[in-house]
């Protein structure tokens, strides 16, 4: 996969892998099932067990989008691991507390909050 065709930008800091998202809008739903491979394959086949997804550069999420951070929190759960979603803008945030999704994922202010909540 090429750097232009990949939706994460991946680093490894401190044991803990940070999945930065790289669209703007993640809306339709072909972006939505690539990223949703891109991050699973984190936990399926890397076998990660600490992720924190990074939402700096996200402005728009579709209710799409949602499905796959909620099975992304799953899968990481039965792995015996922990997720942490950070540095998210407030009209994704208020999304987020709407559907009570806050209530299921780790929301955090930034990356060094997420990182001490799953490290």
């Amino acid at each position: 996969m090429s750097k232009s065709d990949r939706r994460i930008d991946v680093e490894e800091i401190n044991g803990v892998t940070v999945a930065r998202l790289l669209e703007k809008k993640i809306l339709d739903e072909a972006n939505i099932d690539a990223l949703g491979q891109e991050l699973f394959a984190l936990i399926d086949q890397q076998g990660r067990k600490k992720i924190v997804l990074d939402f700096t550069r996200v402005e728009y999420l579709s209710s799409a989008a949602l499905g796959k951070l909620i099975t992304m929190h799953k899968k990481t759960g039965t792995a015996g691991g922990k997720l942490a979603l950070c540095s998210i803008q407030k009209d994704i945030l208020d999304v987020f507390k709407i559907t009570q999704l806050n209530k299921v994922l780790t929301l955090c202010t930034d990356l060094d909050d997420a990182l001490a909540k799953v490290g």
